[in-house]
């Protein structure tokens, strides 16, 4: 029926054409930004759901930043206590050789002088051996947040106190002293390396904490992938559709409009 009231057919088709035109627009910002959330509107529950694991994976990589600062920590430590047992090997040595009889006085003298400088290079480590401006061997534990308390790991590194106090006081300039520094030489070597082995385990432990945390991140960012990612060869199928619905929107609003010009002939 002819109308001059109104043009039924050509709001229907404007209709639809804004429907198809606003689909083709949707189908093209995904495919240029290779996401299908690029508002709220594209999928509420998908974009809560894929900012959650955004805001996760963002913590743990910032956890695992934390693992890193404390490696180099204890790495730190372990380098400087490293020294200090070749130090103290090299104490071993001379002390063993000042221990033995027949020894003149400037011979004891020498290795006693080398084993005081010995002594003076750990008190330096001790004091000079820094991380990020801090001293290392403060005896004070650094707490390695890893995305909650609950999994925090205490950094604990002893001082070198213990292994100068050992040695305070000891000389080489005679067998007998020398054999009572001997004593208190194997004494610290221990003690380091007891130091050395606590460390060791807790780099282990970060390592390992580390390890999990970055699996975490490899598993969430592929679940947010999943929801993020426009499925590319869907778009561009559906696009080639809607650019076909879009042009056939066009010529058939174009037909609306012609059939007004239709009642005019009817007064010719």
């Amino acid at each position: 029926m002819l109308s001059l009231l109104n043009n039924v057919s050509a709001l229907e088709a404007t209709n639809q054409l804004n429907q198809t035109s606003a689909s083709m627009q949707n189908v093209l910002v995904q495919l240029s930004s290779g996401s299908r959330l690029n508002s709220g509107a594209d999928d509420p529950a998908g974009l809560s759901i894929a900012d959650s694991l955004q805001a996760n994976v963002q913590m743990l990589n910032q956890a695992s930043n934390n693992a890193n600062t404390g490696v180099g920590l204890l790495q730190t430590a372990d380098g400087s206590l490293g020294q200090v047992t070749n130090l103290l090997d090299r104490a071993v040595t001379i002390a063993t050789e000042a221990a033995n009889g027949g020894l003149t006085t400037s011979q004891s003298s020498a290795l006693d002088n080398e084993y005081q400088s010995i002594q003076a290079e750990i008190t330096r480590i001790g004091a000079q051996t820094t991380f990020n401006g801090s001293n290392v061997f403060a005896a004070s534990t650094t707490s390695i947040f890893l995305g909650s308390t609950a999994n925090s790991i205490g950094v604990t590194i002893g001082t070198l106190s213990a292994t100068t106090l050992k040695l305070n006081g000891t000389d080489l300039t005679s067998a007998p002293n020398a054999a009572t520094a001997l004593t208190a030489i194997n004494s610290a070597v221990y003690t380091v390396a007891q130091d050395r082995g606590t460390i060791g385990a807790t780099l282990n432990r970060l390592t390992a904490a580390q390890n999990v945390i970055n699996n975490q991140v490899t598993n969430l960012t592929s679940a947010e992938d999943l929801i993020e990612s426009a499925n590319i060869p869907q778009d561009v199928t559906e696009e080639s559709q809607l650019s076909v619905l879009e042009q056939t929107g066009i010529s058939a609003l174009s037909q609306a409009n012609s059939q007004s010009q239709q009642i005019l002939r009817l007064f010719q």
